[in-house]
């Protein structure tokens, strides 16, 4: 059972994040709330937990300022950012600064469910990695440059990042990242990077009215086509499709 801290300045949003996280049916379980992040940083002194769940725009200490705090913390946790569409460019800053991931309001079940089931499966690859560190001792400093290279293309998005452009940011030789990249996360740089600016189309799809070729371009796809067919080979239908299917489930 992994445990959730909510830190958000509605109680009413808490309550409904609450109950949302229950019907995921997943094992999570909410030990604590909090109204801004200071309040948050506090409970993380006294109780420790596996990821925390926090607002953009609150009172006292805002969510930036939060995830800033308690990654320079004793107690740190993963994070989970919750905003409105509009707060975009503070989600920007908050994958740079190491969230997990976001979710726009209001939060859907099944986004929410999906965003906890990467988690979930990302701590398991972690914890899997860890215990295979135990016969062959992991560089902490390869491991950290993969963490910073993961963050910077989620920083990216949307738009288009590079190899060499990851490579640039952490000051290696792109073929060196390149393999280094394929060994620590067992996936091709380019591979991830598709992977996640497809994840971000899909978020688009099911939060935005955006159409099909604005959000081609967002993702830095000059060609709808070629976007679509893309889209097509890993999700199984077009962008279109996908949409609809969402929006009647």
């Amino acid at each position: 059972m992994y445990t959730i801290l909510l830190v958000d300045d509605e109680k009413w949003v808490r309550t409904a994040l609450r109950h949302t996280i229950i019907k995921t049916g997943l094992s999570f379980k909410v030990i604590g709330e909090c109204s801004n992040g200071l309040e948050a940083l506090d409970f993380l002194k006294e109780q420790a937990v596996d990821l925390v769940m926090t607002d953009v725009r609150m009172s006292v200490m805002d969510g930036l300022s939060f995830v800033t705090a308690m990654a320079n913390g004793v107690h740190q946790s993963e994070c989970i950012m919750i905003s409105g569409y509009d707060d975009f460019k503070y989600i920007q800053h908050g994958l740079r600064s190491g969230i997990f991931d976001y979710l726009l309001k209001p939060v859907e079940l099944e986004e929410l469910k999906e965003c906890l089931e990467n988690w979930a499966n990302h701590r398991q690859k972690i914890s899997e990695y860890s215990a295979n560190s135990l016969v062959k001792e992991a560089d902490p400093l390869e491991l950290s440059t993969i963490e910073r290279v993961i963050n910077y293309v989620k920083s990216k998005v949307p738009g288009e990042v590079t190899l060499t452009d990851a490579a640039n940011y952490v000051n290696l030789n792109p073929s060196y990242l390149s393999k280094l990249f394929k060994d620590k996360t067992e996936q091709n740089f380019v591979d991830f990077v598709v992977e996640t600016r497809l994840n971000e189309a899909r978020h688009l799809l099911v939060s935005t009215s955006l159409r099909v070729c604005e959000i081609a371009d967002r993702l830095g796809y000059s060609d709808i086509t070629y976007f679509s067919n893309m889209f097509k080979r890993k999700n199984g239908v077009t962008p279109s499709e996908y949409r609809k299917r969402v929006s009647t489930n």
